[in-house]
């Protein structure tokens, strides 16, 4: 049996900063199947400057004489806001996450006891965040979109520098183009990511649709996490570039019949296919009415359903034997 794949569903900032919304959105994540809700903890100050301008594509989503910081400010989750989601997901049983953009977040989610850090894209070059975090010796998910193996090979390095063991870290393919042409998802990489550093990988994916992260559960994906929203109308930076509750569902069914698909790899008859073996093989069988002592030859046997009797595999060892006993046409011989 596959190791059961961990699902994330992105909520990240689709609550508007609104509270009520977000546990909307625990109640969506837990009813499509995600295994974790995942949120975002920053403070807008600590994050971005008065002077940042927005990504291209917030800049579609949001108004235009809006900076990033502003827009950041509106998204905030404080802590009263974490404490009651955390609170909420225990309730609903779903694994409640946050992914730290400062260090002021990374403490705060840490005194809220969480076991498990997911550090994003743009901060993979961070090292004063990625060494905090690496000192906690928590488990770690970490994205890499925008960078290279070298990015990734110095980011583990630091994490594990810092006190967190390897087997401890699975990192995520991704690419932080909202959305993602299909193009440009190389979910190749993911396995280059495997075989380079010999961790547990999964994807993070930001395509519309949701063939890309099933196609990464079958390419052998521990996690996958994918960004959804209760209505992909909704104003606001991520939305449009989200699943809805719906869609969101029909993915996690997916993957979840795919890790049931890929077993375990052993090559034998299923528990299902066994009881088919006798009606679709054959045995070997009388052409035409064979006698005692006659040999038999390519013009009196032949092959035929069910396989009750010799199998074909035989077929070389009883040509030229005699007849043991009279066959009538059809009747499985014997040798």
């Amino acid at each position: 049996m596959a190791k059961r794949i961990f699902i994330i569903a992105e909520a990240g900032v689709n609550h508007n900063g609104n509270l009520n919304i977000a546990k909307k959105m625990v109640d969506a994540a837990k009813k499509a199947g995600a295994d974790a809700v995942k949120f975002q903890s920053f403070k807008a100050e600590n994050l971005a400057k008065e002077s940042a301008k927005k990504a291209q594509y917030q800049q579609r989503t949001t108004p235009a004489n809006e900076s990033q910081l502003d827009m950041l400010k509106k998204l905030e989750l404080g802590m009263k806001e974490h404490k009651a989601l955390i609170s909420y997901c225990r309730k609903k049983g779903i694994l409640f996450l946050s992914t730290p953009f400062d260090l002021e977040s990374v403490s705060l989610l840490n005194n809220f006891g969480l076991k498990i850090f997911k550090i994003p894209s743009g901060e993979i070059i961070n090292l004063p965040l990625l060494r905090k975090i690496g000192s906690l010796k928590k488990k770690i998910i970490m994205s890499t979109g925008m960078s290279d193996i070298c990015d990734i090979r110095s980011a583990l390095n630091i994490l594990i520098s810092s006190g967190t063991p390897k087997k401890d870290i699975t990192i995520l393919h991704c690419n932080s183009e909202y959305p993602t042409p299909y193009e440009d998802v190389n979910l190749k990489a993911m396995l280059t990511i495997k075989n380079t550093f010999g961790v547990d990988v999964g994807y993070s994916d930001h395509t519309k649709g949701i063939e890309i992260p099933i196609a990464a559960a079958a390419l052998g994906a521990s996690v996958i996490e994918k960004h959804f929203t209760l209505d992909s109308s909704m104003k606001g930076p991520d939305h449009k570039a989200s699943l809805e509750p719906k869609e969101f569902k029909a993915m996690t069914d997916a993957i979840r019949h795919i890790e049931v698909a890929l077993g375990d790899g052993i090559k034998k008859p299923s528990a299902s296919e066994r009881k088919n073996i006798k009606v679709v093989r054959k045995s070997i069988v009388a052409l035409k009415d064979i006698r005692k002592g006659e040999c038999f030859t390519e013009k009196n046997i032949t092959t035929k359903r069910p396989a009750t009797g010799v199998s074909p595999m035989q077929w070389d060892m009883a040509l030229g034997k005699a007849a043991k006993n009279n066959f009538r046409k059809d009747e499985a011989i014997t040798l």
